[in-house]
């Protein structure tokens, strides 16, 4: 019987990251066949529906008007445009369709204007998430109201690193905004990104503030970071693939019951890591050749790396 916990202790969790890293691995995925088939992946697709001109400083992001990266502002896609790209995305295999402005809250008119695209999404019978930025209780309601499935708010970092890396909001604005989803019954998204500097201890921090969370995030997106020229984290080293590893591994025997996404940064990635990633407990990856901004793997070449391991959709 999986011991589901919300109190874990730092110390616990840097001890996890401490483990011999066969013994860590064998740990993690036999926590993971507890509760998942091992050889299947849930596949999302991922649509940036409104891009540029977001207000925020992350030092990491493409799209904030703080940094020249040559992104070019656009407005909120038309309806037409997002649902025919959902239905591509359906045909594709995914089953769930997320989509993400560049805002650093929505307006109520904007929500207004983002429901019909929830709405569309579901009456194809595919699992709907959007990433919108910060919500008020009120506005998580309304998406609840709307049908909406999952919500994705990323906590990205540690809260003692987090004012390295943003600083046009805090850490506590990141958890009253899950503590809003979580109010509304919706399901959260949540989780982080590795090459902002961290240290493996606000890996461990990061992965504490998810796991002791009233309950689990459904969905723990675990990014490694894509430099983008001409915002400071540029030239930022990331983490070793062993360090990232390890960071799937522990996260999967932290939130046993959650889905772990392999997401941003898999163009890095060969396909002996992504195995072994999916071995120490992910479960979950982004179809589609690009995320919000950055490159993801082809379609092509995801399906041909499952049927080299057997995995199915």
């Amino acid at each position: 019987m999986i011991e589901i916990r919300n109190d874990w202790k730092i110390e616990e969790i840097e001890a996890l990251f401490a483990m011999p890293f066969n013994d860590l691995l064998f740990t993690a995925h036999s926590i993971h066949r507890e509760s998942f088939d091992p050889n299947k992946v849930q596949v999302s697709s991922l649509l940036n529906i409104k891009t540029g001109a977001c207000p925020e400083d992350c030092s990491y992001c493409s799209q904030s008007s703080k940094y020249d990266t040559g992104l070019e502002r656009e407005k909120l896609m038309d309806i037409d445009k997002v649902l025919q790209q959902a239905m591509v995305a359906k045909e594709q295999g995914a089953s769930r369709f997320c989509m993400g402005a560049a805002w650093r809250n929505p307006t109520d008119k904007s929500l207004d204007k983002v429901i019909p695209m929830i709405q569309g999404v579901k009456d194809m019978g595919m699992e709907t998430c959007v990433t919108l930025g910060m919500l008020t209780q009120e506005q998580a309601f309304t998406l609840k109201e709307a049908g909406l499935d999952y919500y994705n708010h990323n906590i990205d970092t540690s809260k003692e690193n987090y004012s390295n890396v943003i600083t046009t909001r805090n850490f506590q604005d990141r958890l009253d905004t899950l503590e809003a989803v979580q109010n509304a019954d919706i399901s959260v998204c949540s989780g982080g990104i590795l090459g902002l500097g961290e240290t493996q201890t606000d890996r461990a921090s990061m992965l504490q503030t998810l796991c002791n969370l009233e309950s689990h995030p459904d969905s723990v997106p675990i990014n490694l970071l894509v430099p983008i020229p001409g915002t400071p984290f540029e030239n930022v080293d990331p983490p070793s693939e062993v360090e990232f590893v390890r960071t799937i591994a522990v996260a999967r025997i932290l939130m046993p019951k959650s889905v772990v996404r392999l997401s941003a940064g898999r163009t890095e990635m060969g396909e002996a890591m992504q195995a072994t990633c999916f071995f120490a407990g992910a479960n979950s990856i982004f179809y589609g050749e690009q995320l919000l901004t950055t490159d993801n793997p082809n379609t092509k070449g995801d399906q041909e790396l499952f049927e080299k391991l057997g995995i199915n959709i």
